[in-house]
């Protein structure tokens, strides 16, 4: 081999090495820390704030955080409360900061809400375990979870706010918040119900 073929070959064999080397994510963690600082005004810097209006986010399924994010930014989630707060915060988001903030807060330990002994929450978990058949209602169990921790795109709504799972309950019922299956599932829940179901989804 001759010497002068020893640098291309060196220079060829670093360029392969480093087309194999796995990508970093577009976002760095000082870009997370910067987003994690925003929204800690309203979430709490571990996801976990105190006000109804806004969710814990602390324990949220990671693919769900990021598709509702994703959903902000591009204005499909056109809820009031989306409209109001979140269209804004997202639409600086790039990709790589969305999937680093649904990654943090997926992270931060969830927290149990505190525990209830009232009539409407033994209710609530019957409704939750089994539905109500005579209304079409179905259990909230077969897609949420024994422990309504949630899976992939579907949320955690334990520990979650009594008054912000109310809330989000109402708006799906009246489609103000658009999801054809919780339209469905929230069509024919009276008033009562949803707040039984808040209180206990909330407690556990």
């Amino acid at each position: 081999m001759r010497k002068s073929t020893i640098p291309a070959l060196l220079t060829l064999a670093f360029t392969l090495a480093a087309c194999d080397t796995p990508r970093h994510d577009a976002v760095s963690q000082r870009d997370v820390d910067g987003n994690v600082h925003l929204c800690s005004s309203c979430h709490g810097i571990t996801g976990r704030g105190v006000s109804p209006t806004f969710p814990i986010l602390a324990g949220q399924q990671a693919d769900y955080l990021e598709a509702q994010l994703h959903a902000f930014r591009d204005h499909s989630r056109a809820d009031p409360h989306a409209h109001t707060y979140m269209w804004g915060m997202a639409a600086h988001l790039d990709d790589g900061a969305i999937k680093g903030l649904a990654d943090y807060f997926s992270r931060q330990p969830a927290i149990p809400g505190p525990p209830v002994d009232e009539p409407t929450a033994a209710e609530a978990k019957a409704i939750f375990t089994n539905g109500i058949d005579a209304r079409g209602v179905p259990a909230c169990v077969g897609c949420h979870g024994e422990k309504a921790e949630g899976q992939s795109t579907i949320p955690r709504l334990a520990g979650q706010h009594r008054g912000y799972l109310a809330d989000q309950l109402r708006l799906f019922r009246s489609n103000d918040r658009a999801n054809e299956t919780m339209h469905e599932n929230a069509l024919n829940l009276s008033d009562r119900e949803i707040e039984a179901l808040a209180l206990y989804l909330s407690s556990l």
